[in-house]
């Protein structure tokens, strides 16, 4: 019997299938890695399929918020919600895991946003499905969804891919699109592309479609988004910083540097058409209205956030600050 995505291609051998598994037709296991909010929403639809996981790993319990306190991944919460055994070892590659999954035999080692690199002997155990929100070769690597946003694409969508050695370069085993509105932010982006990454896995792992070499033309990297990413930069275009915005909302957020250091947080904008008068990083007040002066155009202000303060309209920012507005560098 010829391999399969589930089972092993590209003459290496087909992974070892289970007697009662064979004798089922309709229930089959997996493994599941993952960790993000994104792959628990994924882990929660394969749950519900014939491919329900034999065992969830996902990372160790982090410290969080400004408290600091443990907390539990998205996927490790989901995992016991949905009664499914669960493991959250230091590394996924040790050989404790590696041969705990060996163990299970399972039909399909399915990954999804899992936060950590997995190498052999794991890699090499069987092929691994991997789960990534972006139509690949566009948008390989750690932010894909802010980056699609940020760059202004029409459209994103999900890749199965098996993966390989190379970050996000292994075979497409299915793709399908999804337009970027344009009110979109990562919230709602996200949420839309995790409820299609989680129908499309289940579509592969049922159907086993065959997998193609990803092109070599198109290849974009999506860089992990670092703290120059969330400056907004007034000497840029208002819809460049726009889409910044939407891109980093509400998980990251992106801010502006005002004088004296004082960092306010934006949480929602509008571009305002039209010039100013007044030299870029000035911030201008029209009644409840807060502009940011741009290279082209404005930037609305709608919700911001002051350090250590609260989200709040523009109009309540303006009306605590008085007068007293300075220029954003």
């Amino acid at each position: 019997m010829p391999c399969s995505i589930a089972v092993g291609r590209h003459g290496r051998p087909c992974a070892p299938v289970i007697p009662h598994l064979a004798v089922s037709l309709f229930f089959v296991s997996s493994v599941y890695l993952g960790t993000s909010s994104f792959a628990a929403t994924v882990l929660e639809r394969l749950s519900r399929s014939r491919h329900r996981p034999a065992l969830v790993v996902t990372r160790p319990d982090r410290p969080r918020g400004r408290g600091r306190r443990l907390a539990a991944p998205p996927v490790a919460d989901a995992a016991r919600e949905l009664g499914l055994p669960l493991q959250q070892p230091d590394s996924v590659n040790s050989p404790e895991v590696v041969e705990r999954i060996a163990a299970l035999r399972p039909s399909a080692i399915c990954v999804c946003a899992f936060g950590a690199m997995i190498r052999a002997p794991l890699l090499s155990l069987q092929p691994l499905v991997n789960v990534h929100p972006s139509l690949l070769p566009r948008w390989r690597g750690a932010a894909p969804i802010e980056r699609a946003i940020e760059a202004g694409d029409e459209a994103t969508g999900v890749s199965i891919i098996e993966l390989v050695e190379e970050l996000d370069a292994g075979p497409v085993c299915a793709r399908r699109p999804e337009p970027i509105r344009p009110d979109d932010d990562f919230a709602s982006l996200s949420a839309r592309l995790a409820t299609l990454g989680g129908e499309l896995l289940v579509e592969a792992l049922d159907g086993k479609p065959e997998c193609a070499p990803q092109p070599a033309q198109g290849v974009t990297y999506a860089h992990k988004i670092g703290p120059e990413d969330r400056r907004l930069d007034p000497e840029r275009p208002a819809a460049e910083l726009e889409r910044r915005v939407r891109a980093l909302s509400p998980h990251i957020g992106a801010h502006l540097e005002l004088d004296g250091g004082e960092r306010l947080g934006v949480r929602r904008a509008a571009v305002f058409a039209g010039a100013s008068g007044a030299a870029p990083g000035e911030l201008i007040a029209r009644g409840e209205r807060l502009l940011l002066a741009c290279a082209e155009d404005q930037l609305d202000l709608l919700e911001v956030q002051p350090a250590a303060g609260r989200p709040m309209a523009a109009g309540a920012y303006l009306r605590g600050r008085g007068a007293a507005l300075r220029g954003a560098a």
